[in-house]
């Protein structure tokens, strides 16, 4: 009866937080800027497919933005020389992306360790340099002006507001995707591979091809991410597929509590709210991120939703005589 009350009690809690989260989601754009909310959604998904990788998997990869970035370019290519619907650009960025991260995951899951860090980083320079020089991307002024037009032919996206409900519809869809993912006995395999690989061998599970199927699936996200920021900015450059992104997203995660659902936007709320504050500021944001690195993890490695729910889990197992 305890068991059951517990599990009760959970899922009053998991639904009383989706309720607030959904009721924040539609009554921001009523008290902050639509495209600051829209920028903070992207990068937050962005934040979310990158954990799925490393939090439930285990393998860190540093060359992330090569995603975001390709399918921020493919989609605003679309929109603007093809003159595509918005809906049916941003699915091709979406594929692209996914077609990217599997080749760059066919290789990079060979290998382990700081090895698998920097196949992925080394493959990401080669998509950043290739975005350089292709025809398509217009060099080092990107591709601006992207037209957002109407979605499905019916909403118009030049209306921020629309544009952001739009935007937080598909982000909320891209995290749904990494919670079922996550609670299904697939995410139970990529846990399993993640705490003792051999054992998942052993067992007779395909691990490379676990890894891949998350690797491709996190790209897809990653991508998704991307090609609504090239919608909400009506740009794509090279800061999109820029190393110093991969970086900012492993910043991200870890500020917010990698391996945690929710950890993730914590981490790129804080991060682009940061940004946006000190975007009129002369102070060197990368040094203020340096040091947020640097006390994250010295105090806190666990994440700013990995540490309270660990204070939350120690505080609901002590006897009530200690509480």
């Amino acid at each position: 009866m305890a068991d059951s009350s517990s599990i009760k009690s959970q899922w009053h809690m998991t639904a009383a937080l989706a309720f607030v989260c959904v009721a924040t989601l539609i009554a921001a754009p009523f008290f902050l800027y639509p495209i600051l909310l829209a920028k903070l959604l992207c990068f937050a998904l962005f934040a979310c497919a990158f954990n799925l990788l490393i939090g439930y998997v285990g393998l860190l990869s540093f060359g992330h933005a090569a995603f975001f970035g390709i399918a921020a370019y493919t989609t605003a290519h679309a929109l603007k020389e093809w003159g595509f619907a918005a809906e049916l650009g941003l699915l091709i960025g979406v594929f692209v992306s996914a077609v990217i991260g599997f080749l760059i995951g066919l290789l990079a899951i060979r290998r382990q360790g700081i090895y698998f860090s920097m196949i992925t980083l080394a493959l990401a320079q080669l998509v950043y340099f290739f975005c350089l020089q292709a025809p398509f991307t217009h060099g080092e002024d990107g591709i601006q002006n992207v037209p957002r037009g109407l979605w499905f032919g019916l909403i118009d996206l030049n209306n921020l507001s629309a544009l952001y409900y739009v935007v937080a519809t598909l982000c909320v869809f891209g995290y749904l995707v990494i919670w079922r993912v996550v609670n299904s006995p697939f995410g139970n395999i990529l846990k399993a591979i993640r705490e003792n690989e051999p054992r998942a061998i052993s067992l007779g599970y395909r691990v490379q091809r676990y890894k891949l199927a998350a690797f491709v699936i996190s790209a897809s996200l990653a991508g998704l991410a991307g090609g609504l920021k090239a919608l909400v900015f009506q740009l794509a450059t090279l800061n999109d597929v820029s190393w110093s992104l991969s970086g900012e997203v492993v910043l991200m995660t870890l500020l917010g509590g990698i391996g945690t659902l929710f950890g993730p936007v914590v981490g790129a709320s804080l991060i682009i709210s940061l940004e946006s504050m000190l975007a009129g500021s002369e102070f060197p944001l990368q040094i203020i991120l340096g040091l947020i690195f640097i006390f994250c993890v010295l105090s806190f490695s666990r994440g700013i939703v990995g540490e309270a729910t660990r204070i939350l889990s120690r505080k609901n197992s002590l006897p009530n005589s200690l509480r």
